[in-house]
């Protein structure tokens, strides 16, 4: 063994190292195909993703007539910009307001809506957040940094099996003028949850 390779792993973590030797198990043992999975891999890393969502966002804080399509259709509008498959059947988009803000969960299992979010977050999956967000949904928000006016009334959604739902967060103030890529640049993963809130334009 060479010393370059001893040096590799000893940088890995132990979790990281285990994943490693199961691959390679199960890849000998015929059960795996390590370039299939490494194309799943890379899917969902790079192509289906929290980005995708930013660009739906995006494209609803710019363009008043998809915007009204979305929160009619939101399947076929986010199909349009080629983000549909498994897990994103059926969409609905949430469109937050001053008067109200959407949070969703899943409160059986983990339903998320992967073509436009990816994989769902550990914390998305954990049985603390799917209690917690439905009795004290303000206080699962200050857990992520998020505080709403008393006035603002907190709407927590259920994902199921049949319905995925993705958040429309407001349009952050300063951004009049900005391009389509620079306002997905402000769109977060947990503002399309409801955990959230958008980045605000760098002053």
């Amino acid at each position: 063994m060479s010393h370059d390779h001893d040096h590799e792993h000893s940088e890995l973590d132990e979790m990281t190292l285990r994943v490693r030797a199961l691959e390679t198990v199960l890849a000998q043992k015929g059960y795996i195909d390590p370039a299939a999975l490494d194309l799943l891999i890379d899917t969902y890393q790079t192509q289906i993703g929290p980005r995708n969502g930013a660009r739906v966002v995006a494209r609803a804080w710019a363009d008043a007539a998809y915007l009204d399509w979305l929160l009619r259709d939101g399947t076929a509008a986010i199909a349009s910009l080629g983000y549909s498959g498994r897990q994103g059947e059926h969409m609905v988009v949430l469109a937050n307001t001053p008067q109200r803000h959407h949070m969703v969960v899943c409160t059986l299992c983990s339903c998320y809506p992967w073509p436009v979010l990816g994989l769902p977050p550990t914390w998305y999956k954990s049985a603390p957040y799917r209690s917690r967000a439905v009795k004290d949904p303000r206080g699962v928000l200050a857990d992520f940094g998020v505080t709403l006016p008393d006035s603002t009334e907190i709407r927590v959604v259920d994902s199921t099996a049949e319905v995925r739902y993705l958040v429309l967060p407001m349009r952050p103030a300063g951004t009049e003028g900005f391009s389509e890529d620079q306002l997905a640049e402000l769109v977060t993963r947990d503002s399309m949850i409801g955990t959230g809130l958008p980045r605000e334009p760098a002053r």
